[in-house]
């Protein structure tokens, strides 16, 4: 009872359920207290962000430099190719499937405005960088770290990861249950709750189905790669994939992955190697949701949709989904900068796919890790035992 208590997921779920009812009792006072929490909530939430991007790809970087060897080259190549190539096709799915299943849905047009809410407070908390430049800055640290091989900036910056990776782990992800209950209480009072749930539903069950397709495209590439049969490497993937979705933490299921991938006859050094580091930075699954989750999101609201800015929001979510923490939600979290800056994501909005994305986080956990299987099959088919050298 107690491991479902502290689960996230049920306590997304408890959150919503919470906001509704505070929303449908039409008692003002309790939606415009929740209302306050949000706005105090919100701009906390875009003060860290630059600072979570900094501390995580920094590191993340000067981590990847210190073993330059020809395996790693191989599997960032791969893994960001593969992110980004389910990116762009996600996108061109969801751009022909999710305007004819979302059409005539608009929740600014739905919203009763003459009860609409305002918090009690509101505080400013002005971040210290734009996204923008904190990613920039990101790279050149990154680089320059790995590059000098400084020992002294790089422990500066692993304990810098920490203090915001605990920030997050110990008060972001905390309050975001209450934080959705505070949307869903304002949509509730204001007439839109009805719509979003029925938009939730239509989604959640689009980017399930992506899901199977994507994992059913790379063991039929590393199938074709290795000669081996597809299906008998999905099976062995299976304890991986129920793992994930149980704890929804790629960095958590490592010890399942890495043992599935050896149960494929994966060389045992690239099976810990590829696993460790693929948990990080090969993130088809968080792709597939967040790209679906975010054109649904701006569909609904009204917002034009352009290939061309999608195309520029895959590349950049690609290289942020390396910040993830290694958590429950951790990479929308870190694609919350760009939803807002690419995008043109407002706080509500992104309190919505922050919602309609943890919803589905294990799913999408599962399957990252399943697709860290075919990456290292594929992998071990084309790297010598020379190149581990």
């Amino acid at each position: 009872m107690n491991n479902i208590k502290n689960n996230l997921l049920f306590r997304l779920i408890l959150g919503i359920s919470i906001g509704i009812l505070v929303g449908l009792s039409n008692v003002e006072i309790c939606v415009r207290l929740l209302a306050t929490f949000n706005s105090l909530f919100g701009s906390f939430l875009s003060f860290i962000i630059p600072l979570l991007i900094l501390a995580f790809i920094t590191y993340g970087i000067a981590e990847l430099g210190g073993s330059a060897k020809k395996l790693l080259g191989i599997t960032v190549v791969l893994s960001y190719g593969s992110t980004v190539l389910v990116g762009m096709t996600v996108v061109m799915v969801d751009m022909s499937i999710l305007p004819t299943l979302l059409s005539g849905v608009n929740i600014q047009t739905l919203a009763d405005s003459s009860k609409s809410v305002e918090p009690y407070l509101s505080l400013a908390m002005p971040p210290l960088m734009s996204v923008m430049t904190a990613l920039i800055l990101s790279f050149i640290l990154g680089i320059g770290i790995a590059g000098l091989k400084s020992t002294s900036l790089k422990n500066g910056f692993q304990e810098f990861h920490h203090i915001i990776s605990s920030t997050i782990k110990s008060i972001v992800i905390p309050l975001l249950p209450i934080h959705i209950a505070g949307v869903f209480a304002q949509m509730a009072y204001s007439g839109q709750v009805v719509i979003v749930m029925s938009v939730f539903a239509k989604v959640f069950i689009v980017v399930i189905c992506l899901h199977l397709i994507v994992l059913t495209v790379q063991y039929t590439i590393a199938g074709a790669i290795s000669k081996k049969n597809p299906l008998s490497l999905i099976k062995n993937m299976l304890p991986a994939y129920m793992t994930a979705v149980g704890t929804q933490s790629s960095a958590a299921t490592i010890p399942v992955t890495v043992q599935s991938i050896k149960n494929n006859g994966v060389r045992p050094q690239i099976a810990e190697f590829v696993a460790s580091l693929c948990a990080n930075i090969h993130m088809s699954g968080s792709m597939t949701t967040l790209t679906s989750c975010s054109i649904a999101i701006l569909l609904i609201s009204g917002m034009p949709i352009s290939m061309l800015d999608m195309l520029g929001f895959v590349l950049l979510l690609g290289v942020m989904t390396v910040a993830a923490p290694g958590l429950p939600g951790g990479a929308v979290m870190a694609a919350v900068g760009i939803l807002q800056s690419n995008l043109g994501f407002t706080p509500e909005m992104t309190a919505l796919i922050i919602s309609l994305y943890l919803t589905q986080d294990s799913f999408g956990t599962a399957c990252n890790v399943t697709g860290d299987g075919a990456l290292a099959v594929i992998i071990d088919s084309t790297v010598t035992d020379k190149d581990l050298l």
